[in-house]
């Protein structure tokens, strides 16, 4: 495993450059709909989902990936072009740079970590997701959190700390101690995406890794968020 303060795994990636009506919004938009769901129904739901205007742009959902009783649960913000095709959140050069993450880590896409997004439809252009469409789709995410039942969640990427932790902060200001979703520890950190544009960055990254890494083995900072 390479050092506190060697971020070597960033290295290994290359630096690259209608008419439709929606369900009405009711209170409680969220758990109702998909409490108790199972795995497989939960797929099926979120693949024919058309609670928000994103389902009329999509190619498919894309619901989540990995070892479905995974300890990591890595959580992303929403689908890119690339996963907007192939159905798999994280890929291309930003997938790359995950799996070089997980490796610094001893670990692996598809064994203890599962992946998903807040949302599991691409936004137009890859805009922000409005509130709205967060309300319908988180529900979702929570159900998934719920069956994987993870020991540690990390929250890559501003808008993905700030829908879990309900929260205005910047990513600056959330990084580096504990917070809890779902009664779950999050550590938050930078999305790879963004990692790729911005390297000076990586070091930091590479921090928030080892404080998941250490929290996993019971030797995170205990004060944080309750």
């Amino acid at each position: 495993m390479p050092p506190d303060d060697d971020p070597s795994w960033f290295d290994l990636v290359p630096v690259s450059d209608a008419g439709h009506e929606f369900e009405p919004m009711e209170p409680a938009v969220a758990r109702s709909p998909v409490a108790g769901l199972g795995w497989d129904e939960l797929e099926a739901r979120v693949a024919g989902c058309q609670r928000c205007r994103l389902c009329e742009k999509r190619t498919q959902t894309v619901f989540g990936v990995g070892d479905r009783e995974a300890d990591w649960m890595l959580i992303g913000e929403a689908p890119g072009e690339n996963e907007d095709k192939q159905g798999e959140p994280f890929v291309g050069q930003a997938g790359k740079l995950l799996d070089s993450m997980l490796h610094a880590l001893s670990l692996k896409r598809g064994e203890n970590v599962y992946i998903a997004n807040v949302i599991k439809c691409r936004p137009p252009g890859n805009r922000n997701p409005e509130p709205d469409e967060v309300a319908r789709c988180e529900p979702y995410l929570q159900r998934q959190v719920e069956l994987v039942k993870p020991k540690l969640i990390v929250a890559m990427g501003r808008f993905a700390a700030q829908t879990l932790l309900k929260s205005t902060g910047s990513i600056a200001s959330m990084r580096g101690r504990i917070h809890h979703y779902e009664g779950v520890p999050v550590v938050v950190s930078y999305h790879p995406a963004y990692l790729l544009r911005s390297l000076p960055d990586k070091a930091k990254a590479w921090a928030d890794l080892c404080l998941a890494r250490d929290t996993f083995g019971g030797k995170g900072n205990p004060a944080g968020d309750a």
